[in-house]
């Protein structure tokens, strides 16, 4: 984990720029007959320079794609290992387990995934992984990937142990009360190094036209995104929900984006918040 006594992250990001010119040279063939590694190499590289390149594309992975993401801001040498063990060995090594690639996902990884190939090595894995009913196929129709592409609640609390590798990892439901502690505890968590993952309605919290609107008919927890800082909350008056106000940044869909809502849309489209952090 990233620490106050650990490397700077430029020292830690020219290990892992190093770490992929050592992939580059491997002469190992690829247990992936249809990417191309010079893509994959490029990819790793603008990846590890700016973590929020990640970009799950048009495919469900919006929980795997936040771990990755914060998997390369905190320890991108460890991402570069895991993308060459993949790629070459079709596993790596987890905290406690090691995660597999099955021949039918490598076989079938070819045409158009939806995504860059660095992405799609590293989030199709840890998703189909997890897949037991609906398994991964860059070609299904839209309604069966996104079933595949569903990420519950207890698979973000796998991967932030076994993939970020942190020991306390909590989810504090908000569906019913507490939106606006869960979000302070959050906030404290990403200070002290760890990390923070929010489920919420998409089209509510994040809407390109209307941030924060509070107008849908049915609102239902459909996207992860990670928090990244800038939480501001001004508490409400009691008695009054919608009196308060609150603000933060958060990586989605390959960028940095800024939430600023007030409390009653807030509460309504956050559903819960997975945090990781060290003992």
């Amino acid at each position: 984990m990233t620490t106050n006594t650990q490397p700077s992250n430029s020292v830690l990001k020219q290990e892992a720029l190093a770490a992929i010119a050592d992939f580059e040279q491997s002469a190992a063939p690829s247990l992936w007959p249809h990417l191309d590694k010079q893509k994959i190499m490029a990819e790793m590289r603008s990846r590890v320079n700016d973590p929020f390149k990640v970009n799950q594309g048009k495919q469900p992975f919006c929980g795997p794609a936040s771990i990755l993401f914060e998997l390369i801001r905190k320890q991108p040498l460890r991402y570069v290992q895991i993308c060459r063990s993949l790629f070459e060995q079709g596993n790596f090594q987890a905290k406690t387990k090691q995660i597999n690639t099955s021949t039918r996902l490598r076989q079938e990884s070819k045409g158009d995934l939806q995504m860059g190939q660095a992405d799609w090595l590293v989030l199709a894995t840890l998703r189909d992984a997890e897949n037991l009913l609906f398994p991964v196929d860059p070609d299904a129709p839209e309604m069966m990937r996104n079933l595949s592409g569903m990420t519950k609640s207890w698979e973000m609390k796998g991967w932030v142990r076994e993939i970020l590798g942190y020991e306390q990892v909590k989810y504090n439901h908000t569906y019913l009360l507490g939106d606006i502690g869960a979000l302070q505890n959050a906030a404290r968590v990403i200070e002290a190094s760890g990390v923070a993952f929010l489920l919420v309605t998409a089209d509510g919290l994040l809407g390109q036209a209307t941030p924060g609107k509070d107008d849908l008919p049915v609102a239902l927890p459909n996207h992860w995104i990670a928090l990244v800082g800038n939480v501001a909350i001004q508490k409400g008056t009691f008695g009054q929900h919608d009196s308060g106000h609150v603000s933060f940044d958060v990586f989605t869909w390959a960028k940095k984006m800024h939430v600023d809502v007030n409390e009653g849309p807030f509460e309504r489209f956050l559903w819960g918040i997975v945090t990781g952090q060290s003992v």
